[in-house]
């Protein structure tokens, strides 16, 4: 089994268009082939989990999104990164399109889609990170059984209290930072599980 890295995509990997499915807009943080780079390197591989909720709304298809995750991957192959997979989840509970409309298990803050990524790729999920700017990536990360890293670009507005979601390991502005810390920071045989 191996480690993974979970990227959030809008605000992590990506500067956040809200709703976004253009291509042609998708710009990667500045920082983070490099950063990316750096964890493809030490052997994580390297999986996108990204709430999709513009699906269940009616603002695009979920046909829209394919386009997208071959617009990362050409962006991020200068650096020599390549992504393992790519799990969105299409639904929300105040939705429009009924097919896509209801309480899920996958959206985040939910594990499904780490827990899936980890059946589908042999991962270990003691030995990843869920790194995301939003305390529900966090507590998806915490429940999945991973540990995680905020990035603090002023995404999270809410600041909702909880075990999981206040239980993070790192808060830092970076992906750069980000990076720095899961490297510093091995993984141990005996180390506590995650889950909160």
């Amino acid at each position: 089994m191996k480690p993974a890295i979970f990227l959030d995509k809008d605000g992590t990997l990506i500067h956040d268009v809200p709703y976004n499915v253009d291509p042609d807009r998708i710009t990667l943080r500045e920082d983070a082939g490099p950063a990316l780079a750096r964890l493809h390197e030490a052997g994580f591989q390297l999986v996108v989990v990204s709430n999709q909720p513009g699906v269940a709304r009616g603002l695009y298809p979920e046909t829209a999104l394919p386009p997208v995750w071959q617009r990362l991957e050409r962006d991020l192959a200068p650096f020599g990164v390549k992504v393992e997979a790519f799990y969105h989840c299409p639904h929300h509970p105040e939705g429009l399109n009924p097919l896509y409309t209801y309480h899920c298990e996958c959206r985040k803050p939910r594990p499904a889609m780490l827990l899936r990524a980890a059946l589908e790729h042999d991962i270990d999920l003691a030995q990843s990170w869920m790194v995301g700017d939003i305390l529900d990536d966090v507590e998806a990360g915490r429940r999945a059984g991973c540990r995680t890293v905020l990035l603090d670009v002023g995404s999270e507005t809410e600041w909702r209290r909880g075990a999981s979601r206040n239980s993070r390991n790192a808060r830092v502005p970076t992906l750069t930072e980000a990076a720095g810390y899961i490297l510093s920071n091995p993984w141990q045989p005996g180390d506590p599980p995650w889950t909160q």
